[in-house]
């Protein structure tokens, strides 16, 4: 039986409804960050925008992946965020959730516009989002750390002078942990900790979670997921040269660097 081979011009008439539709989502989500409506209005919003991407990109698109990390959250420090949107709870940190989001769907729709310009000059070729590029060629080279037996206040303060989200933290020489700014955000101001006199070695991740930087990003992307993580050590020989967060493969995946 001869193959039906869906013709150049119906490929352009479903990649602008596909665009269409993402458009779409992208103005309910900006009605949500502009009412900071969150809890069961986001779950319903979630649950179509999973759908439609899953639709449009596949089950088992980068495009996918992205937005589910998006889902976990990443403070708003690591990804630029407008001064509004980096101060305060738990609110700002759902709502800078939210910003990530915006910026996955925008990444689909400048995808899918790529994909309908391919199409008017030749055959559509398989697109690479997300594949290609190595984790070492858009990680973070300066590895900034805190002691374990500095006090959490110390470890705040470095957060804000480095203008990072995470630190590395060293004992004896040694990389023995992680510490993030959703960390003191949430669990210490859960846990009624005092920040003046706890040390980061009572909150801190261990061991700190690695990748090499050999490995694609969407590896970084599923290795986040499954260690529900946003920071992850980059290594060369087993040596820690680099750090790569949600940030930077969200600005890779928008391509903002």
């Amino acid at each position: 039986m001869q193959k039906r081979a869906t013709s150049r011009p119906h490929r352009r008439i479903a990649l602008d409804r596909s665009i269409e539709r993402v458009r779409e989502h992208l103005a309910r989500l900006a009605t949500l960050i502009a009412h900071r409506k969150f809890g069961s209005s986001l779950e319903e919003f979630d649950q179509d925008a999973e759908r439609l991407i899953s639709e449009v990109f596949g089950e088992a698109s980068p495009a996918l992946e992205a937005y589910e990390l998006a889902e976990i959250g990443e403070s708003s420090s690591l990804v630029n965020l407008p001064e509004e949107a980096q101060e305060g709870g738990t609110k700002d940190v759902e709502q800078a959730s939210l910003h990530l989001r915006r910026r996955v769907l925008e990444s689909c729709i400048a995808e899918l516009e790529a994909r309908r310009a391919e199409e008017a000059k030749k055959p559509r070729k398989t697109p690479q989002l997300l594949i290609g590029p190595q984790v070492a060629d858009f990680m973070t080279p300066q590895i900034r750390s805190v002691s374990a037996l500095a006090t959490l206040n110390e470890a705040g303060r470095l957060m804000q002078e480095y203008k990072v989200g995470s630190l590395l933290v060293t004992d004896k020489g040694e990389y023995v942990g992680v510490i993030t700014d959703t960390d003191l955000a949430r669990d210490v101001v859960a846990r009624g900790l005092d920040s003046s006199t706890t040390t980061v070695k009572a909150c801190m991740r261990t061991p700190p979670i690695t990748i090499e930087g050999s490995q694609p990003i969407i590896q970084a992307v599923r290795l986040m997921k499954d260690k529900a993580t946003r920071h992850l050590a980059v290594t060369e020989e087993r040596k820690i040269v680099g750090i790569i967060s949600v940030s930077n493969i969200l600005r890779y995946y928008s391509g903002v660097v």
